[in-house]
């Protein structure tokens, strides 16, 4: 009886290789870019142990072990950095239950619209904001709530008439205003571009699950509930998980462009802190980047829950 040989595992790989090598050629700048650009600067990370200096270099400065994340977690730094930290979730969580079902609820709009002129134009307005720099658009926000001596803003003399916000009351010094008005300039920024994904996932529904419905006397309602948000259930499930691994990383941009050290008790989140604390007024690199480690990692241990857990629960996940 003749027995077959079972071939090596890294032969059936070359012969892979050289069978679609013009695949892995194309593949090939993508690699080289995130070996330059994604994986050699994460050398860096081995500052977050050490006490840094300029002058020593990365490998050659003082290892200090665990004590700069000792530091942010129970020593000197420990009150700004959880009180940081509660400022990115809630910011984070706010962002997640106002801010993510706008995208979903602009895409279903867009697909009901009968002129494709129109829907066209309606769509290009909402994108245009995601095109314009958060130095632009926290400009526009900040003149747009301005409480000067001399001058206030549209949108501050809106709130004051409606007794929303009271008379001579500063909104970007004021601690307890920064939280809404960093939703809303996203939300408006963002909504309209993050709908993208959605509308495609509509797009994709067969229109005979629509005819069917109308054939069975279903309404317009009744089409979205029935149809539409279950046709879109998968790709809101991935988009979701993708969200929550972000929950912590709050970007730094608008938060600096809005901020003002009057609300830094609400305003502060890890990113701020980290720049701040590493960098800024001869700071220690080491505090910065281990206080980005940990933001990584909790990201990291969030998205693989939300991804096992949507797995268990709905058979989608990332993978």
């Amino acid at each position: 009886m003749e027995i077959k040989m079972r071939e090596p595992k890294a032969k059936k790989i070359f012969k892979e290789i050289k069978k679609e090598w013009q695949l892995y050629l194309l593949l090939l700048p993508i690699v080289i870019w995130f070996l330059l650009f994604a994986y050699k600067p994460m050398t860096g990370l081995i500052v977050a142990f050490e006490r840094f200096e300029p002058s020593d270099g990365i490998f050659g400065s003082e290892f200090k072990g665990l004590s700069n994340f000792i530091n942010i977690t129970s020593g000197i730094n420990k009150t700004a950095f959880w009180g940081a930290f509660s400022n990115t979730f809630i910011i984070s969580l706010y962002g997640l239950l106002f801010g993510f079902p706008i995208p979903i609820i602009l895409a279903i709009l867009f697909s009901e619209i009968g002129s494709e002129g129109y829907r066209k134009i309606t769509q290009t307005i909402t994108y245009l904001p995601h095109f314009l720099s958060e130095v632009t658009i926290t400009g526009i926000v900040i003149t747009l709530v301005y409480s000067g001596a001399s001058s206030r803003g549209i949108v501050a003399q809106v709130l004051n008439t409606l007794n929303i916000v009271p008379e001579g009351v500063k909104i970007i010094e004021t601690p307890n205003y920064f939280r809404p008005m960093y939703i809303i300039t996203g939300i408006w920024k963002e909504s309209g571009y993050n709908s993208i994904v959605y509308f495609a996932a509509i797009m994709g529904i067969s229109p005979v699950m629509y005819e069917a419905l109308k054939v069975d006397g279903g309404n317009k309602w009744q089409e979205i509930r029935y149809v539409t948000i279950p046709g879109m259930a998968p790709t809101l499930i991935i988009m979701i998980i993708m969200r929550i691994g972000r929950m912590l990383s709050v970007g730094y941009e608008r938060v600096l462009l809005l901020y003002h050290p009057n609300t830094y008790v609400t305003a502060d989140v890890l990113s701020t802190l980290e720049q701040r604390l590493g960098i800024e007024n001869g700071g220690n690199p080491g505090i910065g980047s281990a206080i980005g480690i940990f933001n990584s990692v909790i990201g990291f241990a969030l998205v693989i829950s939300a991804n096992k857990i949507s797995r268990q629960v709905s058979k989608t996940s990332l993978w």
